[in-house]
């Protein structure tokens, strides 16, 4: 099975639950960039104005095409209880590439169900797994037993 994850992150805490992911499937992995300027406080809140109000922004292009995939993960961090605008671009232009698809998010402490519910309605694909983990899990590296299960979904 080919597997891809593709996450976007600002601070970095996703891109270390993505980097383990890949690792521990041995599948590619692509970070989806923001065109948008989302550092400091400034960028914090727009992002969090931007992700509420459902806003699309502009993506580099990526490279890897979904469609040559069994399964995509996704990965985003918690944005005002949905996906950041950097991965509901992505899924908006992809949509009718997944084959099946999988979740996982990082948030400060809650609105992953709500966020999952929010990319399977874009998707318009049922994932075959998911998995909510906390910045304070993924900080303190206690995160990987709950991932290996996430992966067995997968």
């Amino acid at each position: 099975m080919k597997n891809l994850v593709v996450y976007y992150s600002r601070t970095g805490v996703t891109r270390s639950v993505a980097d383990y992911i890949a690792e521990s499937i041995s599948c590619d992995i692509e970070e989806i960039i923001d065109m948008k300027d989302r550092s400091g406080p400034k960028g914090y809140l727009v992002g969090g104005k931007d992700a509420a109000t459902k806003k699309l922004t502009q993506i580099k292009e990526t490279a890897k095409d979904p469609a040559e995939y069994d399964v995509v993960i996704i990965g985003t961090p918690v944005w005002a209880f949905t996906m950041a605008p950097a991965i509901r671009t992505y899924i908006e232009n992809n949509k009718g590439k997944f084959k099946n698809v999988a979740f996982f998010c990082t948030e400060g402490g809650s609105g992953g169900k709500k966020t999952f519910k929010d990319m399977q309605g874009l998707c318009a694909k049922e994932p075959k797994s998911v998995i909510e983990l906390t910045e304070r899990e993924v900080k303190k590296d206690i995160y990987k037993p709950k991932v290996k299960e996430f992966i067995e979904g997968v």
